[in-house]
């Protein structure tokens, strides 16, 4: 199921890296990069909820969009997060370990598939708070300035981004933890 809405959704996502990235080099006043990164972001990430509604309520789920639905979703996100280290918006710190940690629980699942042990690593909701705080923490960063004259969305981004990387740590010990006595039988 390559074409179905569900999954041409999900291509959105990564369609979406080059042309939030392009903003930030049209040379367009400070102001409107960050508006049109930041509603960029947040329509592209809204459809990662969309096609797996959409998948579910038209019976089009597939293996396929099982496998590309997180890809799409850390590209998007490593790529924000190096536009936003690029801006100085974010600290490097912060963005190796988020990728780090992305890489890392990627490999650790393909690996336990092909040993038949995925059950081990399935998302957990810690997984999935970690990802809404990034997908909250990233927008405000690409915003970077008052909204409704109320709220400092660079200082939010900035608490919030932290935060995301403690959860990324702390979601990764949940993962090798979960997967560490399949990993004990397969090394000893």
């Amino acid at each position: 199921m390559f074409f179905t809405v569900p999954t041409i959704l999900t291509w959105t996502r990564i369609v979406a890296i080059p042309l939030i990235v392009g903003v930030f080099y049209l040379g367009l006043p400070h102001g409107v990069q960050n508006l049109v990164a930041t509603v960029m972001f947040v329509v592209f990430a809204l459809t990662d909820w969309l096609d797996g509604w959409l998948a579910r309520r038209l019976n089009q789920t597939s293996a396929f969009g099982a496998f590309l639905d997180p890809v799409a979703d850390k590209f998007l996100v490593c790529a924000s997060l190096l536009v936003l280290v690029h801006l100085g918006r974010a600290d490097v710190f912060v963005a190796l370990i988020i990728i780090g940690r992305e890489i890392a629980i990627s490999a650790l699942r393909e690996w336990m598939a092909q040993i038949g042990a995925s059950r081990s690593v399935a998302v957990h909701m810690l997984g999935k708070v970690k990802t809404t705080v990034q997908m909250v923490a990233i927008p405000f960063l690409l915003f970077d300035g008052p909204l409704f004259g109320l709220v400092d969305t660079g200082l939010w981004g900035r608490w919030l981004i932290w935060g995301a990387a403690i959860l990324t740590v702390w979601s990764m010990v949940y993962y090798l933890r979960k997967a560490l006595p399949e990993i004990r039988k397969r090394v000893a």
